[in-house]
């Protein structure tokens, strides 16, 4: 994804949470423990894995230059992957009570992480990374992707709108 120095494996899982501070409390145990940074992102409010691998492409990227809007790569990976310099619109792209389907990352990734993340969520095959119209429709509204822009590029288009939005949050710096 990026050099050499910067390495991250990505995961689908899905877990019901009662209490999100518990759960996070738990992540950053487990990140402390291995030496390792977790971001899970809501995959329902992703174009797919890219939107997650730019995400965090992105953040690494804004750290290594000391250009970081906040304090941690967690935050910064999810302002990207929100397209906002605005944490609390960021926040709502990771987890969130109720039944969660998520990309998990972890960065990197070393023997021993995933098993202990598979105690407290569920891990599985990733979903098919198509794009419905139900889905589509979502995206358009959480990026402000208007319906000319959809129109001119087409609707099979919408995941690079979306990339694209991730990847102007540099210039809106």
């Amino acid at each position: 994804m990026e050099p050499a120095s910067f390495s991250c494996e990505i995961g689908f899982a899905e877990v019901t949470i009662r209490d999100r501070a518990a759960l996070l409390g738990v992540l950053r145990e487990i990140a402390r423990r291995y030496a390792a940074r977790i971001v899970c992102f809501d995959a329902e409010k992703l174009a797919g894995r890219a939107h997650a691998e730019a995400a965090l492409r992105h953040a690494h990227r804004s750290f290594a230059q000391g250009s970081a809007i906040s304090n941690s790569f967690e935050m910064e990976a999810l302002l990207y992957a929100a397209g906002t310099r605005q944490c609390s619109a960021a926040v709502s792209f990771g987890l969130h009570d109720g039944e969660n389907h998520l990309y998990v990352c972890c960065c990197p990734a070393p023997e021993g992480i995933w098993r202990d993340l598979a105690v407290h969520m569920q891990f599985g095959g990733e979903p098919d990374d198509t794009i419905s119209p139900k889905k589509a429709a979502r995206l358009a509204v959480l990026f402000d992707i208007t319906p000319e822009e959809i129109a001119a590029t087409g609707h099979d288009r919408i995941r690079n709108l979306v990339l694209e939005r991730v990847a102007l949050l540099d210039v809106c710096k």
